[in-house]
């Protein structure tokens, strides 16, 4: 019962404190839409850790629709060759933050654009139902700037609003 009442209370803590996380002020999607390289990642997931230095760069190609959507199509390097998913990033009322259903871990995710200058990086948050939450820092090239990924480290601390204890570094990969 104990236990119940702590898991119960940790995750409305978790819950309170994540609804703080605001999309990029002033969003643009025009301007957001291109090629994008993922360069850093970090996962509040347990087998990420076990998976983590074996990720490669994946690089994926935003494209606005009519309605305020996006068409993301990712490919992503693998040993079995090269392998492209499409996803459909639907609008939300708050520009720069869409859902989209995910059939791998059947749910309906939350994808919010936390910051970036357009032409560099971008820091995106995925929120699933399970309590997953995922950072990733994209880039416009595939390597950035020494200081982009020092500010990526420190994001990190994105996470203490979702875990109170953070994401520990065996949580974050660099690719």
């Amino acid at each position: 019962m104990k236990v119940a009442l702590l898991t119960v209370l940790g995750a409305l803590c978790v819950l309170t404190e994540g609804a703080d996380i605001h999309p990029q002020k002033d969003f643009d999607l025009q301007r957001f839409a291109g090629k994008w390289y993922r360069v850093g990642l970090a996962y509040n997931s347990d087998w990420f850790r076990q998976y983590r230095d074996s990720l490669k760069i994946s690089v994926g190609v935003l494209v606005p629709t009519e309605t305020g959507s996006v068409n993301v199509t990712m490919w992503q390097l693998k040993s079995s060759g090269c392998h492209s998913i499409t996803f459909l990033y639907e609008k939300t009322d708050t520009p720069g933050h869409f859902k989209y259903f995910s059939t791998r871990s059947n749910a309906l995710k939350d994808i919010t654009i936390v910051e970036t200058n357009y032409d560099e990086y971008t820091l995106v948050l995925k929120n699933n139902p399970h309590g997953n939450t995922q950072v990733a820092m994209y880039g416009r090239k595939q390597k950035l700037r020494a200081e982009l990924m020092e500010k990526f480290k420190a994001r990190r601390g994105l996470s203490l609003r979702w875990n109170r204890g953070g994401l520990a570094s065996n949580h974050v990969a660099f690719i």
